[in-house]
C-alpha cells in the first residue's frame, strides 16, 4: 500500500457498521490532513452527502466506493496522456531549484529508452556546474545522448539550440531540456526561458513543457512554482517525492488549481520508478 494512501486514516470509519455523524468529521479530517486544501474538502464532503442521502445509503462501504469515483471523475477531467507525436518531439523541463529536477530528467529519459525512443538531454542549466555533471550521469545511466554547455555559464539558449540540431542531425526522437530554477544574473528567469523557447521554436516545435513540484513541500511548493505556470505555458505537471509523503491529495488539489494536468508521477529514487500517470490507478490506491 502506498505510504500516500488515505487508507489509515480512513480504515476505522469504512469498517463501521453505518455511516453517522463521526463519519463526515473523520472524512473530513482525513482530506485536510492529507492536504486536499479547506475548498476541494468541503466540495468533496457536500458532494458525497449529497449522495448519500441520494442514494438513501447508511452502508460505509458505498461512501468509500462514491469517494474513490469522485476523486477519479475529478482527477479524469484533465487529459494525462504525454504529446510526444513530433519528431523530434522537444519537451523543456522547468521547476524552482531543488524539487529533484535533474533526477526527474534521468528518470524520464529512461522511461523512454525503455519505451523504444532514442532521447538527447540538454543541460541548459548552465548556472549549476554540479547540475550539469548530476543530469550527464544520469542520463548516461539511462542510455540517452547528454549535451552539455561547451564552458562554465554558456548561454542556456545556446545549448538548447545544440541539442535540438543534434537530434534533427542523426534522427533522435526525443528532446529533453533541462532548465535553469533560478538566476545568479539580474536577467529574470522567465526572459531566460522565454529566449530558450524562441530559439528552440525556430527549428522544431515544443510539445510539452513539464513543470517539476515535490509533493512533499505541497501548497508551498505550488506557490513557488506560481511564476512558472503564469508565464512559462506549462502544458503538464511532474510530481515527484510521492513516496515518502501522506499528502496524497495534494495530487488532485494541484491539478484542480492549476489546471495544468499531472502526466508523471514519481514514487521513489531509483531511476525506474518514474510512470505515466493514471487517475484510475491513482483513485483506488488513495482510498483503497
Amino acid at each position: 500500500m502506498a505510504s500516500w494512501s488515505l487508507g489509515g486514516a480512513l480504515r476505522g470509519m469504512f469498517a463501521k457498521p453505518t455511516i453517522d455523524a463521526t463519519t463526515w468529521e473523520d472524512l473530513e479530517d482525513a482530506l485536510i490532513g492529507a492536504d486536499f486544501g479547506p475548498d476541494l474538502t468541503e466540495q468533496i464532503v457536500d458532494e458525497l452527502h449529497a449522495k448519500v442521502d441520494r442514494y438513501r445509503t447508511t452502508d460505509p462501504k458505498d461512501l468509500q466506493r462514491m469517494l474513490r469515483e469522485t476523486i477519479e471523475e475529478r482527477l479524469a477531467r484533465l487529459d494525462p496522456t504525454l504529446k510526444l507525436s513530433e519528431r523530434p518531439a522537444v519537451v523543456l523541463v522547468v521547476g524552482v531549484n531543488g524539487v529533484g529536477k535533474t533526477t526527474t530528467i534521468g528518470k524520464f529519459a529512461r522511461f523512454l529508452v525503455n519505451a523504444g525512443r532514442t532521447v538527447v538531454v540538454g543541460a541548459a542549466d548552465t548556472f549549476r556546474a554540479a547540475a550539469v555533471e548530476q543530469l550527464a550521469t544520469w542520463a548516461e545511466r539511462a542510455g540517452a545522448t547528454v549535451v552539455r554547455p561547451q564552458q562554465a555559464g554558456q548561454d542556456p539558449a545556446s545549448v538548447a539550440f545544440q541539442t535540438v540540431e543534434l537530434a534533427k542531425s542523426q534522427g533522435i526522437e526525443m528532446v529533453l531540456v533541462d532548465t535553469a530554477g533560478r538566476l545568479q544574473t539580474k536577467s529574470g528567469l522567465m526572459d531566460e526561458l522565454s529566449k530558450v523557447r524562441r530559439v528552440i521554436e525556430k527549428q522544431a516545435p515544443i510539445s510539452e513543457v513539464l513543470l517539476v513540484l515535490d509533493a512533499t513541500t505541497g501548497q508551498n511548493g505550488l506557490a513557488q512554482a506560481e511564476a512558472f505556470i503564469q508565464h512559462a505555458g506549462v502544458t503538464g505537471l511532474v510530481l515527484t517525492k510521492l513516496d515518502g509523503s501522506a499528502k496524497g491529495g495534494f495530487v488532485l488539489a494541484v491539478q484542480e488549481k492549476t489546471g495544468i494536468p499531472i502526466k508523471l508521477i514519481g514514487q521513489g529514487e531509483g531511476i525506474g520508478d518514474l510512470t505515466g500517470f493514471t487517475p484510475h490507478v491513482f483513485a483506488q490506491q488513495l482510498v483503497g
